[in-house]
């Protein structure tokens, strides 16, 4: 089976201690939290740098279209990373990775109301499906301003949660 760092389902069974790194938000800004406090102490992945390109794309809700929210994208990766499987046919695995992220999302959708950046930005109607107007790939600069505008930290930190609720409990 390949995998990075360690085998799925090893995840410590302790208490959780969450280490932010040291990064500068505005530098980096907040995808670069999205899973990286789980990387180090769960799965035995040391290259910071490989961890901030890993999850690096998830900002803006995946490159700034306002898709699935970048938080819950790295609730998804973690969950791939616990008992995602790397065989090929393997519909037993699938199944069971597809429900966790099915419960993870169910979790995230019960406190925030949705998984999608957009509507969670209130750039359109919770469950609109409306599409939000077309933004530049550009990101914003990273201000103490930008941020009061953003629940992105607060989301970070709910999906740090689920994480540590549902992934610890299997």
């Amino acid at each position: 089976q390949e995998s990075i760092g360690k085998e799925p389902g090893t995840m410590k069974k302790k208490s959780l201690k969450i280490k932010i790194p040291p990064q500068d938000l505005s530098a980096f800004g907040m995808e670069s939290l999205k899973v990286n406090p789980f990387w180090y102490d769960l799965y035995g992945i040391e290259d910071e740098a490989l961890a901030l390109r890993l999850s690096a794309s998830f900002g803006g809700g995946i490159g700034r279209m306002r898709e699935t929210c970048g938080a819950a994208c790295g609730m998804f990766m973690l969950a791939g990373l616990e008992n995602g499987s790397a065989k090929a046919g393997d519909a037993e695995g699938k199944k069971q990775n597809y429900a966790l992220v099915q419960e993870m999302a169910g979790k995230f959708k019960e406190i925030n109301g949705s998984i999608v950046c957009k509507e969670l930005l209130g750039l359109v109607p919770m469950g609109s499906c409306q599409t939000a107007p077309k933004e530049s790939p550009e990101p914003s600069d990273r201000t103490p301003e930008y941020y009061k505008k953003r629940p992105c930290e607060e989301l970070v930190g709910i999906s740090a949660r689920i994480v540590g609720e549902k992934l610890l409990s299997l």
